[in-house]
């Protein structure tokens, strides 16, 4: 399951590691076109868990049924974008608006093998 968090690019993590290191050296980052790029908006969706069941016990699922999932209430939710884990986070109410949920990051996950990732 998954809950849809925020499709601005300024939500995104700071890069760790080598990322980090190649952008603060670099002098086209304030260029048109690198600023036309970091406007484009990426879909950022947290991963909540997931629930494998027979079709049957699907099709006799009603309103008011509980899906368990096999993450716990205390386990860390994945931030996704593009189909790869960049972070994770622990849910929260948001403090101007408790009727809505957010991300806590707590962890930003680097490339493999990236210096801080």
């Amino acid at each position: 399951m998954t809950a849809q968090a925020a499709t601005a690019p300024d939500v995104l993590p700071p890069p760790v590691g080598a990322a980090a290191a190649s952008q603060q050296s670099s002098p086209q980052q304030s260029s048109p076109h690198m600023r036309s790029i970091m406007r484009i908006p990426v879909e950022v969706r947290v991963f909540l868990g997931a629930a494998t069941m027979p079709v049957a016990e699907l099709m006799a699922l009603e309103r008011g049924a509980v899906v368990p999932l096999d993450h716990r209430v205390s386990d860390p939710v994945d931030v996704v974008v593009n189909g790869r884990v960049i972070a994770r986070g622990e849910l929260i109410a948001l403090d101007d608006d408790p009727s809505r949920i957010g991300v806590k990051l707590i962890e930003i996950v680097g490339h493999p093998g990236e210096v801080g990732g």
